[in-house]
């Protein structure tokens, strides 16, 4: 009865989400459709709607059932499983333009994960009918589909991978290795990881306790092999390459 009352719900706030003027630039921002013409975009653009989350709202909440795919426009959102005794454990970072979701318009399931807006963030939904009838009539829409959940599985493989080694400053590395993929940007001073992370997320992330990470993170930063930035943003300098275990 509470899963059905939450779905029910959900429909509303879907509903009562108020039409905006979504640009076809920032439509373009969206990994889904990069790929799009403008008349394309155009067409896309006819079958999303706008939602707002506040900082902490939940987006989609873990074992639920959804009817809609979420596309962020603006703002950020984090992943998480809860365990037994209620703490959140990290599974990923949602920026700008990624989207999630999909799994329950795809196999009908329940959402693996909760997700919560880390900022106020601006997103864009389709609904399952919608999703459907431009992965049938924009090809180019289905191919970005399958690339984008490929590399997720690759994701999730290296990240059990990292979780076999012992050595914790090596899974650190390996992490941000990894994170330097997808949100790493090349400067003339090393790679920026434009994803903020604090301590305890990273702990999460890759089984360590926070301590563990602190005490790493202020070795390295001392060596000169990283930066913590005043975003929050790491630098991860030429000699970050070197480290070794």
């Amino acid at each position: 009865m509470r899963r059905a009352v939450t779905e029910t719900n959900q429909k509303r706030k879907v509903r009562s989400g108020v039409k905006e003027d979504i640009t076809i630039e920032s439509l373009k921002e969206i990994a889904l459709f990069s790929s799009l013409t403008s008349d394309d975009l155009h067409q896309v653009r006819e079958k999303i709607v706008f939602k707002r989350f506040k900082k902490n709202e939940i987006i989609l909440h873990e074992e639920h059932t959804s009817e809609y795919m979420y596309m962020i426009l603006k703002g950020e959102a984090k992943v998480v499983n809860t365990t037994d005794k209620g703490k959140e454990i990290l599974i990923t970072m949602h920026q700008s333009g990624d989207f999630f979701g999909e799994l329950s318009l795809i196999d009908g399931k329940t959402a693996p994960a909760t997700v919560i807006a880390t900022k106020d963030s601006v997103t864009t939904i389709i609904s399952k009918k919608d999703f459907y009838s431009l992965l049938f009539s924009q090809s180019q829409v289905l191919e970005n589909l399958l690339q984008l959940l490929c590399s997720r599985i690759r994701e999730s493989l290296k990240k059990i991978q990292i979780l076999n080694f012992n050595n914790a400053a090596q899974r650190i590395k390996m992490l941000f290795l990894m994170l330097s993929e997808t949100y790493g940007e090349k400067t003339e001073k090393g790679t920026i990881l434009k994803i903020r992370l604090i301590h305890q997320d990273i702990a999460d992330m890759i089984g360590l306790t926070r301590e563990t990470v602190t005490r790493i993170l202020d070795k390295w930063q001392r060596g000169g092999e990283i930066e913590i930035l005043k975003n929050r943003f790491i630098l991860l300098r030429p000699e970050f390459e070197t480290i070794t275990f």
